[in-house]
């Protein structure tokens, strides 16, 4: 019997399978060619990771599990996955290879990649600026409404010639769950949210966006600048119900990036702030 693995993952990212041994042939029925397709998993503790643990860092290597290959009620499960998705499910092992035994979602998050994208808004911009001329690697900002009210972490890795920071997030090698677990540390809830990860063409920086609601304004309207799914001007489907208030919000298109509702003075605060300096959030950007 194979052995088996079971537990709450995040689907990170969904990928063609890498040709580890460069034979696009290799492969049975139970193992993946090179040429197929893999979901990138991250495990979830069950409780809060302890920065000082020497294994923390560990805890959010990615896994990688069969995305094809199933049959009957488990192939539209494991069809229906999509980035972000929280699912609990058990893994059979075989030859060193994951396949989805069982798989429920339990939460639709979702995760947004986009590389090479113009027009970034201004509050990234601008942030970026400022942690620049301080020196520092990474920072972030907490991001506001047009009312004031906290709807998103911005959080920004410097993206130099020496690697591929872009590359790095989407891969899983460079955690954001630590970003994600944080904003639902600060919001005392676990409602799903929509995370982009945005690298600008004209930028030497990679933005990973929380966005706090993933039907809201905020989030609809990133997903239709950056042509990322359903979002404002394309109106909103079954999958994104609206929260009643279609009166305006975020602007974040055109040249009028930005404004007070993304960029603000409001920069950090000590339950988002990627760059806080007292030692007691883990840090996600240690790696870089």
């Amino acid at each position: 019997m194979d052995p088996t693995t079971s537990g709450r993952f995040r689907v990170h990212d969904r990928r063609q399978r890498p040709d580890i041994d460069g034979d696009a042939d290799a492969g049975t029925d139970s193992t993946p060619t090179a040429d197929a397709e893999e979901f990138v998993l991250v495990e979830l503790a069950d409780g809060p990771v302890d920065p000082t643990d020497p294994d923390a860092e560990d805890r959010y290597d990615p896994l990688y599990a069969a995305a094809e290959g199933y049959e009957g009620d488990l192939a539209d499960a494991v069809d229906g996955l999509r980035p972000g998705f929280v699912v609990d499910a058990t893994l059979a092992w075989t030859d060193g290879s994951a396949r989805f035994r069982e798989v429920e979602v339990v939460r639709e998050t979702r995760f947004r990649f986009a590389d090479g994208v113009e027009g970034m808004f201004e509050a990234a911009v601008e942030t970026w600026e400022q942690i620049r001329a301080e020196g520092e690697p990474v920072g972030s900002i907490t991001t506001r409404s047009n009312d004031g009210d906290p709807n998103g972490a911005l959080y920004l890795f410097a993206d130099g010639p020496s690697g591929d920071t872009f590359e790095e997030v989407r891969s899983g090698r460079l955690p954001i769950e630590p970003l994600v677990a944080r904003v639902n540390d600060s919001r005392e809830d676990d409602d799903p949210r929509e995370v982009f990860a945005l690298r600008p063409a004209a930028h030497e920086f990679v933005a990973v966006y929380v966005v706090f609601d993933r039907d809201g304004v905020l989030a609809q309207t990133v997903r239709d600048t950056y042509d990322l799914g359903p979002g404002l001007a394309a109106g909103l489907d079954a999958s994104y119900p609206t929260d009643g208030d279609d009166s305006g919000g975020d602007d974040l298109g055109g040249d009028d990036l930005g404004g007070d509702d993304l960029g603000g003075d409001d920069f950090g605060g000590d339950d988002l702030d990627a760059g806080d300096e007292d030692g007691d959030d883990f840090d996600a950007l240690d790696r870089l």
